[in-house]
């Protein structure tokens, strides 16, 4: 099994080494538990092997003829082989995830995660330096980031007293957050921007948030239930949850009370979906102008969605909005109603 960045488990067939379009080939990725249930994939098989695009190993097709006796199907394991951490398959998921925040090897890139600008906004915290903080053991989990000192950082490569010094007080200065913000920074599975905000609005606390079941957080609007699940299980998760608890003893605080949903505006409580390419805005214009006139903006589409918006080259958006029967505007049909909720 291979753990990616993202907490993706993989399984990985093992192979004797053979030659394949000129090169050596000894391990081939398996891609999902779907894929390796549909090939019956077995530890002691003898398998044809190609290179897809000359370039990646893959296994084509076990040779049933030539299996032994006594083979056993192989399932992914209930518990992550890196950290021991939780696994889990989201419904409409293919792949299986670690949900442990702090697996070593998702590590480093939920601290790159956490202190990209979106998030906490670490200023200098860059991934050549976290290579060396995680290779060094100085950052065993994220929360660590808030325990350096400039004398510590000083000590690492191309970082002098100065370069240290100024990564301590953007340290200090992402400290002061906001809760969307916060939410986003953690790494939970399906919460981007948006839906940070929808959570932060609804919950208005994080404590609520946190002790929310799968349900309670379906059931605010603009959030299916694969968001629900992935959300819940993370806070379940006591590892997630004491590392929550740590970064706001380390200092990591957001003003109480986000603000609530708006009460006013002609689009409020309606829910939207933007897909394709507007000619006349932005995807951020757009949402902007949703978002003043009180309507929330999804990046799913689900039976709580009033409207999808469909521009050029919409994607599957589309295609399951039809499927539910909501309600489709073109780019005209859309600014009418923009345009009627501004008149109104």
């Amino acid at each position: 099994m291979q753990v990616g960045r993202t907490g993706a488990l993989t399984p990985v067939a093992k192979l004797r080494p053979v030659r394949v379009g000129g090169v050596t080939v000894s391990s081939a990725s398996l891609h999902n538990e779907d894929e390796l249930e549909r090939k019956d994939v077995r530890v002691g098989d003898t398998v044809l092997v190609q290179r897809a695009g000359d370039v990646i190993p893959q296994v084509v097709l076990v040779v049933k003829e030539k299996r032994p006796r006594g083979t056993r199907a192989f399932h992914l394991p209930s518990k992550c082989p890196v950290c021991g951490g939780t696994v889990v398959r989201l419904e409409g998921e293919a792949v299986t995830r670690c949900t442990n925040l702090d697996c070593p090897a998702q590590l480093k890139n939920n601290v790159l995660h956490m202190a990209s600008r979106a998030a906490l906004d670490v200023d200098g915290l860059g991934e050549k330096l976290v290579d060396q903080l995680v290779d060094r053991g100085m950052v065993k989990r994220v929360s660590d980031i808030f325990t350096l000192d400039a004398d510590t950082l000083a000590g690492l490569d191309r970082m002098g007293k100065k370069s240290a010094a100024n990564l301590v007080t953007a340290l200090e200065r992402a400290r002061d957050t906001t809760l969307p913000r916060f939410l986003l920074a953690l790494g939970i599975g399906h919460v981007g921007e948006t839906v940070a905000d929808l959570l932060a609005r609804h919950f208005r606390d994080l404590d609520s948030l946190m002790h929310a079941s799968i349900q309670e957080i379906d059931a605010v609007p603009g959030i299916g239930g694969t968001i629900a699940e992935s959300v819940a299980r993370f806070f379940a998760d006591p590892r997630n949850a004491a590392e929550v608890k740590r970064l706001r003893q380390l200092g990591v605080r957001w003003p109480k009370g986000s603000p609530a949903p708006p009460r006013a505006g002609p689009l409020v409580g309606k829910t939207f979906v933007l897909t394709g390419t507007l000619a006349g805005m932005t995807r951020d214009e757009a949402k902007a102008r949703i978002e003043s006139a009180g309507g929330r903006v999804a990046g799913s589409v689900s039976k709580k969605t009033d409207y999808v918006v469909a521009g050029e080259e919409p994607g599957s958006k589309l295609a399951k909005a039809q499927e539910l029967g909501i309600t489709v505007l073109d780019e005209e049909g859309f600014k009418a109603l923009l345009s009627g909720a501004r008149a109104s």
